[in-house]
C-alpha cells in the first residue's frame, strides 16, 4: 500500500488534467435529478480537459437508450432494482475488483455519488489503494423511510449515512441550507456545490400554443404544471388539496402533470380532469415547461430540486416550501411565493393568489427567468473540477491523509 500510495503522489496532475473515476447507481439513461446532475458534472470535467471514468450498475432491461456527454470509459456492474424505486438499481461489486480497476487506471481522485452497495465496495477500494474520495448528499434517502413503512430505520440509515460520508476527504451538498443541517448533525467536511440549469432549453420561448390548445386551455387560463417523480415522499397529497382549492377560485385554470412513478394511479384517481403527460425528456420537456404559467412543487424531501430551477428558467410562477432549491434561489413576494416548511394552509393559498392571471403572475414570471439566467452550469462544473483537484493536496504534501478539510473557491 505505501508503494501504491507514493506511485500516486508521485503522478499528482495539475489542475487542468485530473484522472477521476465516478461512482453512481443512478445515472443516465435513468431519469431522475442526481443522474442529470452527474452527467453533466461529468460533461464539463471532460470539457475542462480531464479523464473521466464511470462505475455504474447496468441499466434496466426496459431503459430509454440516450446519448449523453461524458466519460468515455465504464465499468458497468451487476445491478438490482431498489425496492421502493425500482427505475435505480442498486450496484453489486466487491471491492477487490475496484482495486484491479484502479491498480490499472490509477485515477488521481474518486467522487462517490451513492452511498448504497457500490458506494461502500468503492469507498473501501479506494481507501486501500490511498486514494481520495470526495462524496456527492444527492438525496436525502434517510428521510424516504417514514414513507415506505420504515421509519424505524431512520436513526440507523442517519447514522450510517454519517459515519460513510465522514469517511470521505469531502461531502459536497447543493445548498447552504443543507451544509449547516449536516454540519450540525455531526458531518465533517462539507462543501456546497450549486447545480445549474440550460438556459437555452428551459426558456419561455418554447412555449407552444399547440401544446396548450392540446391541453384545452383557455386563451387567459392559468396551466399549473408539477413536475417530478409521482411517489409517496413526494407530499402529493397537498398538490391535490391545493389545485382543488386553486381550480375553485378559478375554474379556467388547467393542471398538467408530468412524470411517473407508483403514485400515478393514485394521483390519476384524485384528479381525473387533470392532464397527465407521462414521462418527458429533452425540448418536449422544455415545451411543456414553457407552455405553463405556474408550478407547483410541494415535496419537503428534496436535496435540491433541479425542475425547481428548469421552472425559474422556463419563466414560470413558482410556490414551494422555504426549503432546498426554492429556499435557496426564490426571493418571497418577487420571483415566487414560499411558505415555511410544513405550512400546508400557507402553501394553498400561495397557490390560489398566484393561480389570478394579469400583472402580478407575469411579474413572478419574468423575475424568475431572470434569477435563472445567473445559474449557468459551466461555473458549477468549474467549482466541481476545483474541489476534486483539492482532495488531490493531502496525497502531494507528505501527509498521506486523504480525510483532511479541504476548501476550494
Amino acid at each position: 500500500m505505501e508503494l501504491e500510495l507514493r506511485t500516486q503522489r508521485e503522478r499528482r496532475p495539475t489542475a487542468a488534467g485530473l484522472r477521476v473515476a465516478l461512482v453512481s447507481e443512478t445515472y443516465p439513461p435513468d431519469v431522475n435529478g442526481v443522474a442529470h446532475t452527474l452527467a453533466r458534472l461529468a460533461e464539463g470535467l471532460v470539457d475542462l480537459g480531464h479523464r473521466v471514468t464511470l462505475v455504474r450498475p447496468r441499466p434496466g432491461s426496459g431503459s430509454v437508450p440516450v446519448v449523453a456527454a461524458g466519460p468515455g470509459e465504464s465499468l458497468q456492474v451487476i445491478g438490482v432494482p431498489l425496492p421502493f424505486y425500482r427505475e435505480v438499481r442498486l450496484g453489486l461489486v466487491r471491492p477487490g475488483r475496484l482495486v484491479r480497476l484502479w491498480r490499472g487506471q490509477c485515477p488521481d481522485v474518486v467522487y462517490i455519488a451513492t452511498e448504497g452497495p457500490l458506494g461502500w465496495s468503492a469507498l473501501r477500494a479506494a481507501r486501500h489503494l490511498g486514494l481520495p474520495v470526495v462524496s456527492g448528499f444527492h438525496t436525502n434517502f434517510d428521510s424516504y423511510s417514514a414513507h415506505y413503512g420504515a421509519a424505524w430505520l431512520l436513526r440507523p440509515l442517519r447514522a450510517y449515512l454519517r459515519r460513510w460520508h465522514n469517511a470521505t476527504a469531502l461531502t459536497l451538498v447543493p445548498t447552504e441550507a443543507q451544509r449547516a443541517a449536516l454540519l450540525a448533525a455531526g458531518y465533517a467536511r462539507v462543501e456546497v456545490l450549486g447545480r445549474g440549469v440550460d438556459g437555452r432549453l428551459f426558456h419561455p420561448m418554447h412555449r407552444a400554443p399547440s401544446l396548450r390548445a392540446e391541453w384545452g386551455v383557455a386563451a387567459d387560463g392559468p396551466v399549473v404544471l408539477h413536475v417530478g417523480r409521482l411517489a409517496p415522499e413526494k407530499n402529493l397529497d397537498l398538490l391535490v388539496r391545493a389545485w382543488r382549492a386553486l381550480h375553485a377560485r378559478n375554474p379556467d385554470a388547467r393542471l398538467v402533470v408530468v412524470g411517473d412513478g407508483p403514485a400515478r394511479a393514485g394521483l390519476q384517481a384524485a384528479l381525473p380532469e387533470a392532464h397527465f403527460a407521462g414521462m418527458r425528456r429533452g425540448m418536449d420537456l422544455a415545451n411543456h415547461f414553457a407552455s405553463a404559467d405556474l408550478f407547483l412543487f410541494p415535496s419537503l424531501t428534496e436535496t435540491f430540486g433541479n425542475v425547481v430551477l428548469e421552472a425559474m428558467a422556463s419563466g414560470l410562477a413558482i410556490v414551494a416550501y422555504d426549503v432546498a432549491a426554492a429556499g435557496a434561489l426564490l426571493t418571497d413576494g418577487v420571483s415566487g411565493r414560499l411558505a415555511r416548511a410544513g405550512d400546508e394552509a400557507a402553501f394553498v393559498a400561495a397557490a390560489c393568489e398566484l393561480a389570478r392571471t394579469g400583472a402580478p403572475l407575469a411579474r413572478y414570471r419574468v423575475a424568475a427567468r431572470q434569477h435563472a439566467e445567473g445559474c449557468a452550469w459551466p461555473q458549477v462544473q468549474r467549482r466541481f473540477a476545483a474541489l476534486l483537484a483539492a482532495a488531490v493536496t493531502p496525497l502531494a504534501d507528505g501527509t498521506g491523509d486523504v480525510r483532511g478539510p479541504v476548501r476550494a473557491a
